[in-house]
C-alpha cells in the first residue's frame, strides 16, 4: 500500500499508515487514525496473496465515511439501549446514534480519534489513547493500550488494555470485515460459518438484547456445524437485521478463557480464518448495511460482501445485571484478547 497516501495531520497529531509482516509473507497494515486495520494480505492454498478485510487505500476516505472497516470500537462497542445506563445510582445519558440507542461509543468514539503510538516494530504495533473523563458522557479517565502482533504463525493478535480513575462501563473490539476471496470479489454468502456456541442473545425490536439468553438448538442461530451462510442468512429470525447481526454466547470452560469463538472457510481459495478471544460473546454481522462503498483498488463493497467476528462483551451489558459485567473500576485492569488465525487448506 502507499503510506503517503495516509500522511496527513489531524487535531494537531499525525496520522501515519504502519505495516506488520511475517516470515511467510503476511503483511498486515494498520493506521493509528482509529487504530484501524487496512489490509490483512494472506496466501491462498496454492500460495496466492489476497487483501482480505475491506477498507479504503487512503486517510482522506476514512475521515469522510465511516463504514467502521477495522476499527477498534469503544468506549462500548455495540449497543446500549436507549444510550442510557445507571452505575452505583448515577444515571448517565450517552449519545443515541443508532434508532433509539448509543452504538460503539457515540458520536465520536475510539475509532476517529488519533492514538498515540508507543511501539512500533516489524511485527507489532502498540497504540496508547487517554479518553478524557467525561468523553462522549461517558465517566472517568480511561487509559488505553491496543497491541497487534503478527506472529510467524499467520495469527493476527489483538491486546487490549485499560485502567480508570472512576468506576465506568468498557468494553472494546475490532470491527474488520472479512471475505476470503478478497475484498471487493463479492458476496460472502459462499462462505462456510461455524459458530462455537449454544446460546444467543434475543434482541428486542431496537436491536438491542432483551436479557434474555436461548438455547440455539433447533433454530436458524444454530451454527455449530459449519454452515453454508447462503442457506441460513435469508432466515425469517435474521430478517430484522437485514442479515446476521447478532450476539452468540461463546462456549468456555471458565470465565476469560482464550476460546474459539467462530470459524469461517471460503472453499475456493481454501482461506480459513479462526477468531478467538477471551471475551464472552462474538457479534456476527454480515455487512448488511455497507452500501455501494468505493474501496482498495476501486473496487466495490456493497451488501453482505464482507462478515464482521466481533469478539465483544455482551451488547447491552450495563442494563442487564445477569450478563457478564461491563464494569471497570479504579484499581482493576482491563486485560482482554482477540486472536485472528489464519490459514489454508
Amino acid at each position: 500500500m502507499d503510506k503517503t497516501k495516509f500522511n496527513k495531520e489531524l487535531d494537531g497529531k499525525r496520522i501515519a499508515l504502519y505495516e506488520l509482516a511475517n516470515a511467510h509473507g503476511m503483511t498486515v497494515y494498520i493506521t493509528n487514525y482509529g487504530a484501524k486495520i487496512v489490509s490483512v494480505n494472506v496466501p491462498d492454498r496454492n500460495g496466492r496473496m489476497a487483501d482480505v478485510v475491506l477498507g479504503f487505500d487512503n486517510i482522506d476516505d476514512y475521515l469522510a465515511k465511516e463504514p467502521f472497516f477495522g476499527a477498534i470500537c469503544g468506549r462500548f462497542a455495540n449497543r446500549i439501549k436507549n444510550g442510557t445506563f445507571t452505575l452505583d445510582g448515577t444515571t448517565y445519558q450517552l449519545a443515541v446514534n443508532n434508532g433509539p440507542n448509543h452504538l460503539h461509543g457515540g458520536i465520536r468514539g475510539f475509532n476517529v480519534q488519533v492514538w498515540d503510538v508507543v511501539e512500533s516494530t516489524p511485527a507489532k504495533l502498540a497504540l496508547h489513547y487517554l479518553s478524557a473523563d467525561g468523553e462522549e458522557h461517558y465517566p472517568g479517565n480511561l487509559d488505553v493500550t491496543v497491541t497487534y502482533t503478527l506472529t510467524d504463525e499467520g495469527e493476527l493478535r489483538i491486546h487490549y488494555e485499560a485502567t480508570t480513575d472512576k468506576p465506568t462501563v468498557l468494553g472494546m473490539c475490532n470491527h474488520s470485515y472479512f471475505n476470503l476471496k478478497g475484498a471487493g470479489e463479492g458476496t460472502i454468502r459462499d462462505h462456510y460459518l461455524q459458530i462455537e456456541a449454544d446460546f444467543h442473545t434475543v434482541l428486542d425490536d431496537s436491536a438491542a438484547p432483551t436479557g434474555e439468553i436461548r438455547p440455539v438448538d433447533g433454530t436458524a442461530f444454530d451454527f455449530r456445524q459449519p454452515t453454508l451462510i447462503a442457506d441460513r442468512i435469508d432466515d425469517p429470525a435474521f430478517a430484522p437485521g437485514r442479515g446476521l447481526d447478532n450476539n452468540w454466547t461463546v462456549r468456555k470452560h471458565y470465565p476469560r478463557e482464550l476460546a474459539l469463538a467462530a470459524t469461517l472457510y471460503e472453499p475456493a481459495s481454501g482461506r480459513k480464518l479462526q477468531a478467538f478471544t477471551t471475551q464472552p460473546g462474538v457479534q456476527i454481522y454480515s455487512g448488511n448495511w455497507v452500501e455501494q462503498h468505493v474501496g482498495k483498488g476501486g473496487k466495490r463493497y456493497d451488501e453482505q460482501y464482507a462478515i464482521c467476528l466481533e469478539a465483544q462483551g455482551f451488547p447491552n451489558s450495563p442494563n442487564v445485571a445477569h450478563f457478564p459485567s461491563a464494569v471497570l473500576r479504579p484499581g482493576e485492569k482491563y486485560d482482554e484478547w482477540c486472536v485472528y488465525r489464519f490459514s489454508a487448506e
